[in-house]
């Protein structure tokens, strides 16, 4: 069930209403079904998976506080093992496959298995890194196994953020389960406003400025120069919005209820540097792989040095992208992050010396504006159908002269009416700006609790404004998220 659908617009309202209805003993039970019906509006059958995963780690938890020494790992090892192995089947089976054949094509020889029918079941290696993180807790001492098994289940399955994060901790949500939330006006008005601006971003921003994404994408040799510029600088627009809006909105219905779920983004496209963007976007991801990846690996070859630190960020990200897909652009994508942090954690003495000889206001800004390039250039591998399409994104952006770009541009969307009708030239670049002052605002103070210290008639022509820019502009045609694909 999609956030931005028809369905969930009944739906939300009547499991809340419910929720706040029941006896506090009944409610995980209640949310626990709501959940399993939400997840099984995509493919009812996968749910078998969550439920297999779940029971694996539900004992694999209490087994591992029970036992000592080697027995507590090997439990550790068989739940670790059991989620990534229904991860990799339905995931990379046939990326591995596919390599495999071409390989042994190479030697002329044949590989005995071939390509499978899989679908990936939605949002698997977000609930895997949940369930695994459930696991890696127990066992370092950080969690308590929790031995109520809806309880554990409804951890894994709680709806808002089942299928696209945020990736909880056991820490954060388990015991959020056992308290008893009464109804709070003002959680429950803040939760719906971040829910407003959440929709908002998807189908407002991020819609709109896909279409133009997409056509370029889908045949970039048809285009050259600033399109191609333009189409990337959107796509950064689009991806940003869209996750971050399904974010907020889960944040936000999660919230409406008294629970409360992690911040995922903060204003990433405000960060002087790569690594302090990867600290601001899919936060949840990031400071996942920063805890059970980057350190244990750093720590383990910390005999090394600082090239300690580079060999475990290269590995690192390297593994970041190939969770954002099978596919080794994917993996390239996150090699050039791992890259850029190397670099900026071998030169971090060095530009510190430069940056005290530079005005700061002019450092910094120079920076956003260089780390907002480098992110964009990386979203092309990210984004492009295979290698061909983003090595020729690459070469052909600054090939022309400005001004027969922007002709090019402008003849583009006027030839094909599809692309855009002229009220896009200004809806564009103002939802834009829109989001651009709200992420400004958002350095200075919650727009939320800047807007509840206004006059009621300010307060309400905004929320107006907001509800009928959704219903007007929004782009209901693309409904799916970015981000369900992984």
């Amino acid at each position: 069930m999609l956030f931005n659908s028809i369905e969930f617009l009944f739906f939300f309202p009547i499991v809340t209403i419910l929720y706040f209805l029941l006896p506090h003993r009944f409610r995980w039970f209640h949310l626990l079904i709501a959940s399993c019906v939400f997840y099984c509006a995509f493919i009812p059958i996968y749910l078998l998976i969550l439920v297999f995963t779940i029971i694996v780690d539900y004992f694999a938890g209490i087994l591992i506080e029970k036992n000592q020494g080697q027995q507590r790992k090997l439990f550790l090892i068989i739940s670790i093992c059991a989620n990534v192995a229904v991860l990799a089947y339905f995931k990379y089976y046939n990326f591995f496959i596919d390599n495999f054949q071409v390989l042994f094509h190479y030697f002329h020889s044949s590989f005995p298995l071939s390509i499978l029918k899989i679908i990936l079941p939605l949002g698997l290696s977000f609930h895997t890194f949940q369930a695994m993180s459930y696991t890696i807790e127990v066992y370092r001492g950080n969690q308590k196994a929790e031995r109520h098994f809806g309880i554990y289940a409804l951890y894994v399955m709680f709806y808002p953020q089942l299928v696209a994060g945020p990736i909880e901790r056991p820490q954060n949500l388990l015991h959020q389960f056992k308290e008893e939330h009464h109804f709070d006006y003002d959680m429950v008005t803040s939760g719906l406003k971040l829910m407003m601006w959440g929709l908002f971003k998807k189908v407002v921003i991020a819609d709109n400025v896909s279409t133009f994404v997409d056509l370029v994408y889908h045949t970039p040799k048809n285009f050259s120069g600033l399109p191609l510029i333009v189409a990337t600088f959107f796509y950064a627009i689009q991806i940003y919005c869209d996750f971050s809006g399904y974010s907020d909105m889960a944040i936000g219905s999660a919230r409406v209820m008294g629970f409360t779920l992690m911040k995922n983004f903060d204003r990433p496209y405000f960060s002087s540097n790569i690594g302090e963007a990867w600290r601001r976007w899919h936060i949840s991801l990031s400071t996942w792989l920063r805890d059970y990846l980057y350190t244990p690996i750093s720590l383990g070859v910390r005999q090394w040095g600082e090239w300690a630190i580079v060999f475990a960020l290269i590995i690192t990200f390297l593994i970041a992208g190939l969770w954002h897909g099978a596919d080794w652009k994917f993996a390239f994508f996150g090699l050039l992050h791992g890259i850029a942090i190397s670099y900026e954690s071998l030169t971090r003495r060095w530009r510190k010396r430069i940056s005290k000889k530079i005005p700061l206001p002019v450092y910094t800004n120079v920076s956003i504006l260089l780390t907002f390039i480098y992110w964009n250039f990386t979203l092309v591998f990210f984004r492009a159908r295979s290698f061909s399409d983003a090595g020729y994104i690459v070469t052909h952006c600054l090939n022309k002269t400005f001004c027969y770009q922007l002709g090019h541009l402008v003849y583009g969307l006027s030839a094909v009416k599809v692309w855009f009708d002229p009220f896009d030239f200004i809806k564009l670049p103002l939802i834009i700006l829109i989001l651009l002052f709200m992420d400004i605002l958002q350095n200075y103070v919650s727009p939320v609790n800047f807007l509840s210290q206004k006059p009621s008639w300010q307060r309400w022509a905004v929320y107006y404004f907001f509800i009928v820019a959704i219903v007007t502009l929004g782009n209901f045609n693309n409904s799916k998220f970015i981000y369900f694909q992984f």
